[in-house]
């Protein structure tokens, strides 16, 4: 089988952008009903603590631009000429059977799990989310085939699939909420959990059967050069994503000692509106450009990557920092709008403010650092991300603790982001050693016309939202939604603005992708 020729960046990116819209927006759906059922007590904070494991391995090993994509299509796309069935049943299975032990040993020690991850939750929460470890421990499987199947697809260009997918997983829990919600059990998030992954994974099966990528079956030829390469890049990129989303972990950990068992909630609510745009941004971004950084990454053009290394930081900025501008500033009526009834009282929109507003600082970080990250396993130089990985560990257990110090709760998020800045910066410094003659003064002088662009829209937007929230109370939902929309629009096009009259390449070849797009969709 041979993988297909690779589509325009700008093609692919819209089709992952609509579809991981739908996505996000089904998952946004899940998360309002669960607000409005749950609220931020105890039993979502069980759910929360429950789904740290089998969500770590989810996202870690099932997610796109998670380690098994990457490595995935790394193969794929450097072997385009050879059947790949056979390697990649031969993954399949031993991967299947590693978490298959993993899952068993959630079973056993769901008891003494959740109490390492969330010492200072009550004792309620303890043995709720015990129950929920259980249930949800065949995910260690489910997520292991999920990333298989993700990466396979992706590298013979199969994009939309794997990015509406996860629609399935959040449709399966808004299920079981509808149904089931009047119970007030929160068992019912574990249940609607694993149905929504294991629906994920079947709708692949068929598609990589017709394309050629396996089928689900026992195969052992372990010793195949794809398989040992796989395993080469997946093992650092495993280890590596791994110490990322144990930074998770640190700040769960840390806010299980706030009193009132409703921190580790509200950091989950917080973390969903950040990671909805962050998805969307983060497929449109590294989906088209994971692939292509894998063909370039060949010495004889190494100019052209540097090239798209300049123009995929520069544009992952440009599409980020807008975005985490309108987060901070109106961090309040997002909230209000988005979860404030039912269960979710004034009081915790407003915790939950606090924390959007500080993670939305540095969701620019976040995203910037996964392109570099990409950048490395591209270079099949996985080992310098699990290095800086395993020093952000320890530094954001630092940071965690002098931020709840001194912020509170918001502490935890600014030390995210803290440890997301310096592990771009030290990324970015052994890249330098890899691909000489990057141009960092450009991208430098890039970055900082960008942060002014978005501090002067920020200044209005916020200035429009005071202005609005004093002089002119909204009455309702509607009224805060009506009267944030305003100040967003006027901070957006005023970032526009400015965007265009600077003298930066990549806002003008954007705009006028996008223009064409529109064009072509219109004829």
């Amino acid at each position: 089988m041979k993988v297909k020729s690779t589509r325009s960046l700008v093609g692919v990116a819209g089709l992952v952008a609509v579809a991981t819209l739908a996505s996000k927006g089904m998952g946004f759906l899940r998360q309002l009903l669960i607000a409005a059922t749950f609220g931020s007590g105890p039993e979502y904070s069980a759910f929360a603590v429950a789904y740290v494991l089998p969500g770590f391995l989810l996202i870690l090993l099932g997610g796109i631009n998670g380690p098994f994509h990457s490595a995935i299509i790394s193969v794929l796309k450097k072997r385009s000429d050879q059947d790949h069935a056979g390697w990649l049943e031969s993954i399949t299975t031993g991967v299947s059977l590693i978490l298959l032990g993993v899952m068993v040993l959630l079973i056993l020690f769901a008891d003494p799990l959740v109490v390492l991850i969330a010492p200072g939750a009550s004792p309620e929460v303890h043995l709720m989310a015990a129950q929920q470890l259980r249930i949800m421990s065949p995910l260690a499987v489910l997520a292991g085939l999920i990333g298989i199947g993700f990466g396979s697809l992706n590298g013979s260009d199969h994009y939309l699939l794997p990015a509406l997918s996860p629609l399935l997983s959040s449709a399966m829990v808004i299920g079981a909420v509808l149904w089931f919600g009047h119970t007030g059990n929160p068992v019912i998030l574990a249940w609607g959990t694993v149905l929504g992954a294991l629906a994920q994974w079947l709708v692949q099966v068929p598609v990589q059967a017709r394309s050629g990528l396996g089928r689900p079956r026992l195969r052992f030829e372990w010793r195949s050069p794809e398989v040992k390469l796989v395993g080469m890049l997946m093992l650092p990129a495993v280890i590596s994503s791994g110490m990322v989303h144990i930074n998770v972990y640190v700040d769960m950990f840390f806010a299980s000692f706030v009193p009132g068992d409703r921190t580790i909630g509200n950091l989950g609510f917080a973390q969903l509106l950040v990671q909805t745009p962050l998805g969307i941004l983060s497929n449109m971004v590294l989906v088209p450009l994971m692939p292509l950084f894998s063909s370039l990454a060949v010495p004889e053009r190494r100019q052209e990557l540097r090239d798209r290394i300049r123009q995929g930081l520069v544009v992952t900025a440009l599409t980020i920092l807008p975005v985490s501008m309108l987060l901070s500033v109106l961090a309040r009526p997002i909230v209000q709008v988005a979860y404030e009834r039912g269960q979710f009282t004034p009081e915790v929109t407003t915790e939950v403010a606090a924390l959007l507003s500080a993670y939305g600082i540095g969701m620019v970080f976040y995203l910037l650092r996964d392109v570099v990250v990409r950048i490395f396993y591209a270079l099949e130089q996985g080992q310098i991300p699990l290095q800086v990985s395993v020093l952000a560990i320890f530094l954001n257990a630092g940071l965690d603790y002098i931020g709840l110090e001194l912020f509170g709760a918001p502490g935890l998020a600014l030390a995210t982001a803290g440890v997301n800045l310096i592990a771009l910066i030290l990324l970015g410094s052994r890249l330098h050693r890899q691909v000489e003659a990057l141009p960092w003064a450009e991208i430098l002088k890039t970055f900082g016309l960008l942060l002014g662009a978005t501090g002067i829209s920020a200044s209005c937007t916020w200035g429009i939202w005071r202005g609005l929230e004093i002089w002119a109370p909204a009455p309702g939902v509607f009224g805060v939604m009506a009267q944030g929309a305003l100040a967003a629009s006027v901070g957006l096009g005023i970032f526009a603005l400015c965007v265009w009259l600077l003298p930066i390449s990549e806002a003008r070849l954007v705009a006028d992708r996008v223009l064409r797009l529109l064009r072509l969709r219109r004829g």
